[in-house]
């Protein structure tokens, strides 16, 4: 059965007309704080058997032996699931059929590419069971040196970043242009590697059917799972039914089917009962993707006015042994500040780790951090205020490209920002200010960005006899309040009170939705909805207005509008009829339609499709122990339509909360002898709580787009989080005169400075 939210699970009542732009409480809240939200994990089919990953404690060489009987002598061990006996696949695991198919470990070979890799599945009774199995089949190694950090080989030239994006951009000539310059910085930032930790760790429950197979897993992309293990298991795709109702958060991680979930199906088609695999939370560094780590030089140049001359951008960036994906951190200098001579490039280095993968703003949050600090570095170097610096360098068109752009408000950004922060007081020189504990104060900020980009879906729209209406489309809700904000436009979209529709999502035997990634997902699939609305309430208005007995009759389909379950006239708004008086008198229970959500191929080309926002913060840090704390971020963000207020909030604020940790907390930190990394837990891998980041605000500023798609979207699940850390590196720099460059910043990086 479909998973669905229907009239009687919405508690909020919202009044006639358009529920687009109401701030709504989340239509999956009570499910989750009555605990009958099921995710993937809490699924135990009859027969269940449980399983556990046996890992690699190495990261380069391989396995020489493994004591399976040992294991498989345990009490509750059913089998152990090996290179030796795993199930054959239809496809090699190792093989690049799109650029989203990455290479996964699933027991091809005793070869061991980075620590975490699964080397062997024990399969039990019980949880624990598999656990103890698992430790008792005491790998055997033949280890070689592990490549760790950015230094440790060679590096090259990637033939793309992202995906597909240009390694190299030039535009004008930078060489120039910083020769020329009156004032000039050279400066090269590091950032660390960060791992997803979403509370919800990646999950799978597998079940056969004879060639049939039913997966509760959590997903951010069901049509390119159904897709990725159709051609590994060499079954059509659409004999995988895989059920996504709620996601735990995802962050990117979860968007790709991974290795240790095609081991869960293996491992079920192996013993022949549903089998349930989840990662343990240190099982996560490695196999599911993570953000690389980078070295980034800014050359920047500006004359004695401020005017940028030019900006050269370089990324040295990672990727694993075995497979291509380059975080494209320079691209962050594209599209923010108008020069007239711009340059970025990358370099790789081939490093002993799992292939880093999409984590929350790829590229943008790594780079907009070194772009930010430079674009600083400039204003102080000019003497200018670090805001005054932005706007004397604001970007009219798309620097790189020359595009004019589809909306930007970012001036008004800067200014509501600006305002509700009060910048004005801001002394230009550092060290100027203290609290009244003693506590140096400083005041930075950073603007934002991230594409609006919008992918292809599909939804089905359907009103019923009694005036209802159903939407279905296999959209996917990882926290971000997809169901209710996608819910709001298909209420909107069938003229109907957010109380008389059922919403089915979820699934992927509902229309596909596309992936929920590139803060995409809204404009995506919320334009399919739109739009197979829209066509249900065209096939409506057709049976009314060729009907004689209608008082819509002769309108035709322009000349009537939906609102509140009825067809009405547009020049006379008292004549009209319900849906069901419609339906009735023509005798059909019901009317359906689909509708397709794709980019706009001639917008795209002529325009520059961008959210913006700007982010000021305030930190404290003690003088004598150079501890930081961050006492207020305010953001102030430009994202097109809004469709629900409430949950845009959500979205920037902890977007802005991911900066603060990119700043101050998160580091994945790797024993340079054996690659392992060493912080593999919540305890020791820092994200910022409640303490850390004590007072936050996010402030939407209004933005009409008519270009970026029919409702105007741009996305907001990822620009909170470009600017941000900026925003504090810049604020520690103001608070204390030091300038640190390696993220995250370290109280030692204070203390031995001054």
């Amino acid at each position: 059965m479909s998973p669905e939210l229907s009239p009687t699970h919405n508690p909020a009542h919202v009044r006639h007309g358009s529920s687009i732009g109401q701030p709504l409480t989340r239509r999956d809240g009570v499910f989750k704080v009555t605990g009958q939200a099921r995710f993937a994990a809490d699924n135990h089919p009859a027969g269940l058997l449980h399983a556990v990953l046996a890992v690699s404690s190495i990261a380069r060489g391989r396995v020489t032996s493994l004591d399976v009987a040992a294991a498989k002598a345990h009490p509750g061990v059913v089998e152990v699931m090996t290179p030796a006996n795993r199930p054959p696949l239809a496809l090699d695991p190792d093989a690049k059929t799109n650029p989203f198919a990455f290479r996964i470990d699933v027991l091809q070979s005793d070869r061991v590419r980075y620590a975490n890799q699964p080397i062997a599945v024990v399969i039990a009774e019980s949880l624990e069971a598999a656990t103890e199995g698992a430790a008792l089949l005491a790998p055997h190694y033949e280890t070689e040196p592990a490549r760790v950090g950015l230094d440790a080989g060679d590096s090259f030239a990637p033939a793309a970043v992202g995906v597909g994006n240009p390694a190299q951009v030039r535009h004008g000539d930078v060489e120039a242009g910083l020769a020329a310059a009156t004032h000039r910085v050279d400066a090269t930032y590091e950032t660390a590697a960060q791992y997803h930790n979403a509370m919800e760790p990646h999950a799978i429950v597998a079940q056969w059917d004879g060639d049939r197979l039913i997966l509760d897993t959590p997903s951010q992309g069901m049509a390119i799972a159904q897709g990725r293990l159709g051609e590994l298991l060499g079954i059509s795709p659409d004999k995988i039914h895989i059920r996504s109702p709620f996601l735990g958060g995802g962050f990117g991680s979860k968007g790709l089917i991974n290795g240790p979930q095609v081991l869960g199906v293996l491992a079920a088609r192996l013993v022949g009962r549903p089998v349930k695999l989840v990662l343990r939370r240190e099982h996560m560094y490695g196999p599911v993707g993570h953000r690389s780590p980078s070295r980034q030089r800014l050359r920047l140049g500006a004359a004695g006015d401020g005017l940028l001359t030019a900006i050269d951008h370089h990324a040295r960036i990672a990727s694993s042994s075995f497979d291509d994906f380059y975080e494209p951190a320079a691209d962050a200098s594209h599209t923010l500040y108008a020069s007239p001579a711009i340059a970025t490039t990358h370099e790789a280095v081939r490093l002993d780790t799992g292939t880093p993968l999409f984590m929350r703003a790829p590229g943008e949050a790594t780079g907009s951090l070194a772009l930010e600090s430079a674009i600083d570095e400039a204003a102080h170097a000019c003497g200018l205020d670090p805001l005054a610096f932005r706007l004397k360098n604001y970007a009219e068109v798309e620097p790189t490209s020359g595009k004019p752009f589809s909306s930007k408000a970012l001036r008004e950004c800067y200014a509501q920002g600006a305002e509700r922060f009060g910048w004005s007081r801001r002394p230009l020189a550092p060290r100027q200010m203290r609290d009244d504990h003693g506590f140096l104060v400083g005041w930075g900020v950073g603007t934002a960005t991230f594409p609006a980009l919008m992918f292809a879906a599909e939804a089905r729209a359907v009103i019923t006899a009694d005036g209802s209406g159903t939407v279905e489309i296999g959209a996917h809700d990882m926290g971000q309040g997809a169901w209710t904000a996608l819910a709001q436009i298909a209420a909107d979209g069938l003229g109907l009170d957010l109380d008389q529709l059922t919403f089915k999502s979820g699934s992927s035997d509902l229309p596909d939705a596309g992936i929920a990634g590139g803060s995409a997902h809204t404009a995506t699939a919320g334009t399919a909805i739109h739009n197979a609305g829209a066509a249900a309430i065209a096939k409506l208005a057709e049976l009314a207005t060729t009907d004689a007995r209608s008082p819509l009759y002769g309108a035709g389909n322009a000349g009537v509008i939906a609102r509140d379950g009825r067809l009405v006239r547009r020049d006379d708004d008292q004549r009209g009829e319900s849906y069901a008086d419609i339906l009735g008198r023509a005798g059909l229970a019901q009317v359906e339609a689909r509708g397709t959500g794709v980019p706009d191929p001639a917008a795209q080309a002529n325009y520059a499709m961008h959210a913006h926002g700007a982010v000021f913060a305030e930190v404290k840090v003690d003088p004598e122990l150079g501890q930081i704390r961050v006492s207020r971020v305010v953001g102030a963000f430009a994202a097109g339509r809004v469709i629900n207020p409430r949950l845009a909030q959500s979205q920037l604020l902890g977007g802005m909360i991911w900066g603060v940790s990119f700043a101050l907390h998160e580091e994945a930190i790797a024993d340079r002898r054996s690659g392992r990394i060493l912080n593999a837990n919540l305890g020791e891998y820092h994200v910022p709580v409640n303490a850390d980041v004590p007072s936050l605000e996010a402030l939407m500023v209004e933005e009409h787009d008519p270009h970026v798609n029919a409702l105007g979207i741009k996305g907001v699940g990822e620009i909170g989080i470009t600017g941000s850390a900026g925003a504090v590196a810049n604020a520690v720099w103001h608070a204390t005169g030091v300038r640190v460059r390696r993220f995250p910043i370290r109280i030692d990086d204070l203390v031995v400075a001054s």
